[in-house]
């Protein structure tokens, strides 16, 4: 069944509305079911219990996995900020000590935020994202080798406190890969998918038993369902559908590094 995740890595309206079809093909069994065994009518009172422990327990799985997916999202928006004022301090102090290798790695720093930036607005294709992790990490290596030299030469406080904003930096690239790399568990994803066909198949069989369907509001369910479902997927996922994490910190680091450093006046 991995062609399903493949389907929503590659489209997530397709998916939803295969999901949609599969429920409304699941109601539809069910419905034939119950219908099939009217004679058992008067269980219809215990089926109505069963399935609504089964919605009531579906509704809490679905709340846990909004709550989750939720996390991601913030953890993806939390990431890019940190890394985008991490970015942003290195290069304010680089400008202030000054000389060659500072100049150099705020030079470098300038060109390792779109980077960062383009790393953030990428899709799914892994020919585009490993390039771009590829030239992070020679960028913080040409970076490092700048600050090894600048350290060696001047070990004080003022060059240690620059090696301390890079390596901030660093770690911030780090940890946003990390949440980009983190999506919803295929287990959780499953438990979804097998859930909400398994209660809408039971939801028709009770409709069948007591020979009462009801087309509209079976097509209103399946639609919140998929939707709801459709969001988890689109939340947990920083590069799924069309809820993304922007790249606007980026942005406003990347237009402060245009203004340059402006040494006042030094007062008599």
């Amino acid at each position: 069944m991995i062609w399903l995740i493949e389907i929503a890595e590659g489209s997530i309206i397709i998916f939803g509305a295969l999901l949609f079809l599969a429920q409304i093909v699941a109601h539809g069994v069910g419905f034939l079911l119950g219908r099939h065994n009217q004679h058992q009518e008067a269980r219809s009172d215990t089926v109505g219990v069963i399935v609504g422990g089964m919605l009531g327990l579906f509704a809490f799985v679905l709340a846990l996995t909004l709550s989750f997916a939720n996390g991601r999202f913030t953890d993806h928006q939390t990431s890019s900020l940190a890394e985008a004022n991490a970015i942003g301090t290195a290069w304010l102090r680089a400008k202030a000590i000054g000389g060659p290798d500072a100049e150099a790695i705020a030079g470098l720093l300038e060109t390792y935020a779109t980077v960062r930036a383009d790393f953030v607005r990428a899709g799914l294709d892994r020919k585009i994202i490993d390039p771009l992790n590829q030239k992070t990490s020679d960028l913080q290596a040409q970076m490092w080798g700048h600050l090894a030299v600048l350290v060696r030469a001047e070990p004080n406080p003022i060059s240690s406190s620059l090696m301390a904003a890079l390596n901030e930096a660093f770690d911030a690239s780090t940890k946003e890969r990390f949440a980009y790399h983190l999506t919803l568990p295929p287990q959780l994803f499953w438990l979804l998918i097998g859930m909400t066909l398994l209660c809408m198949g039971c939801l028709g069989y009770q409709f069948g038993l007591k020979r009462r369907p009801s087309p509209i509001l079976a097509l209103l369910l399946t639609f919140m369902w998929t939707w709801v479902i459709v969001e988890i997927l689109d939340l947990a996922s920083a590069r799924l559908g069309y809820i993304r994490t922007g790249t606007a910190v980026y942005e406003w680091t990347i237009q402060g590094f245009k203004g340059g450093l402006t040494l006042p006046t030094a007062v008599k």
